[in-house]
């Protein structure tokens, strides 16, 4: 049987139209998923800034270490005779500021210590005058008195007082039993024990300091301690910050 062109291109656009149904049923691609939301922002809470020992000033000046990683002091490298009288001027400003109940005896064994210890602390005194007239000359009482001056400033540092107090309280009732001919030789003793609760203190301060800078290294000078900030607000190592928003 013979298709006449009629039928022939009715079976042509039958076929295409198969086809382009066939492509329309396809199932399209999908979309692609919308974007994870961003992260919630995470907050920190400000540490507590360091605190100085005995609850001391934060910038308290103080004697720095020397050369040789000792202390410096108003209580090294000077004579025997400055140091006796070094140590009774840390005896007279115990018995002037240490008040406290259980520091009683250091008045009693200090008028004690003056009265039985009298020509040698009077001779002791002398001395020390003529190794500040050797060294400065006529002048040498401005330089004394200056000196003298930072032995007590010393000796009186308000956050140490009460370390102090013990120790000077021990020192009254070892020097009770010590004879005027051995109290020199006792002085070079009896001083380094009180020294040493300055430079415990001094060492304290130090580590102080560093755990200060560390503290400010790390949240930045002007950080509130106990507030909360967002955790890229935190300074990195140059000082700079990612942010800078606290949070509400």
């Amino acid at each position: 049987m013979t298709m006449n062109f009629r039928q022939i291109a009715i079976g042509c656009v039958a076929a295409m139209v198969l086809v382009a149904g066939a492509a329309d049923a396809k199932p399209k691609k999908a979309p692609p998923p919308p974007p994870p939301p961003p992260p919630a922002p995470v907050y920190i809470t400000v540490a507590w800034k360091p605190i100085p020992p005995e609850w001391a000033s934060p910038n308290l000046n103080y004697p720095p270490l020397g050369p040789d990683g000792v202390r410096l002091s108003v209580n090294r490298g000077i004579s025997p005779a400055q140091t006796l009288w070094n140590l009774r001027s840390a005896y007279n400003v115990a018995a002037l500021n240490c008040r406290a109940a259980e520091h009683a005896e250091i008045v009693v064994n200090y008028r004690t210590f003056l009265k039985t210890h009298a020509k040698t602390l009077k001779a002791t005194n002398a001395k020390v005058d003529a190794e500040f007239r050797a060294k400065h000359g006529a002048g040498y009482v401005k330089h004394r008195e200056k000196f003298m001056t930072e032995v007590y400033n010393h000796f009186a540092i308000p956050p140490i007082m009460p370390a102090f107090c013990n120790a000077a309280l021990a020192m009254s009732k070892d020097a009770k039993a010590v004879k005027s001919a051995n109290l020199s030789a006792f002085a070079t003793t009896a001083l380094p024990s009180i020294e040493i609760v300055y430079d415990d203190f001094f060492k304290r301060y130090d580590q102080y300091r560093i755990d200060m800078a560390a503290w400010e290294t790390k949240w930045g000078k002007d950080a509130v301690q106990g507030s909360k900030v967002l955790l890229s607000s935190i300074p990195i190592n140059n000082g700079a910050t990612t942010a800078s928003a606290p949070s509400p």
